[in-house]
């Protein structure tokens, strides 16, 4: 879709959306693609925030600087959104870490800064919404991954932490539908952001990851924030506990080789 399509379509008019992880990324692309369709949008990150709010528009745009991780902060987050806006209509929790290593001798240290910051940070930001998005038959947006669909090698404490994603998504899906708050998930592949530059720069790996993906390429971030403004759309009023693969195909795969 183009810009000046984009521009046209204002399906987030007089919405309030909270996206956590906009610094950078899926987040910052998702943050971008509601404000173009008109919401007014609260970006949250560990980072300063003031040049994403200068390119949003301050008049429509507040940045809170927030360690989803900390109860107190994802509060704050919360309690300025109120303040500022009124009300919460979309939630998209896209906030993430990654670490790797081998299973026996991962660090407590990167094992907890995973689970903390992935799972914690969701159930933090979830809890201290779910009253205001019941007022506005609002709902929620999870980034899990295709990691939290099956495993990957030497990735394991990214694999528990989306794969609780996954699940934790379903289960508000049952618990909060009676309240009329549709919650769902979007499951990327390889996507050009920060978090996957280690991959992008080792050129040999790079093609490794392509050639398991039938679409032969990453996923931008631009394309998993369309998903993410369609699952948060009228459009999808009858999605919920949906895990949507983002991934150009590769959850397609049983695993086995190419015979071709």
């Amino acid at each position: 879709m183009s810009s000046s399509d984009q521009s046209s379509m204002q399906r987030f008019s007089d919405k309030v959306v909270i996206v956590t992880g906009a610094s950078s990324g899926i987040g910052l692309a998702t943050a971008r693609r509601f404000s173009q369709e008109g919401a007014k949008v609260v970006v949250a990150a560990r980072h300063d925030l003031q040049a994403v709010v200068d390119e949003l528009g301050a008049d429509r745009t507040l940045a809170v600087v927030t360690d989803v991780s900390k109860d107190q902060d994802v509060r704050q987050l919360i309690d300025q959104t109120i303040a500022r806006f009124g009300q919460i209509d979309v939630l998209v929790n896209n906030a993430g870490t990654a670490k790797s290593g081998d299973p026996a001798s991962i660090s407590d240290e990167d094992w907890q800064t995973v689970l903390q910051t992935n799972v914690s940070g969701v159930f933090y930001v979830c809890r201290a919404a779910i009253s205001h998005l019941e007022k506005t038959q609002g709902c929620i947006i999870n980034t899990s991954s295709v990691s939290g669909l099956g495993g990957d090698w030497n990735m394991s404490p990214y694999n528990a932490s989306k794969g609780a994603v996954s699940n934790y998504t379903r289960a508000l899906a049952m618990d909060l539908g009676s309240r009329g708050i549709r919650v769902n998930a979007v499951c990327p592949s390889l996507t050009r952001t920060e978090m996957s530059t280690g991959v992008q720069n080792r050129p040999e790996l790079l093609k490794q990851f392509l050639q398991r993906i039938p679409l032969g390429r990453m996923a931008e971030p631009e394309e998993v924030a369309a998903v993410i403004a369609f699952l948060a759309s009228d459009d999808a009023r009858f999605v919920t506990g949906a895990l949507i693969p983002v991934d150009g195909g590769v959850s397609a795969s049983n695993g086995q080789p190419s015979l071709a």
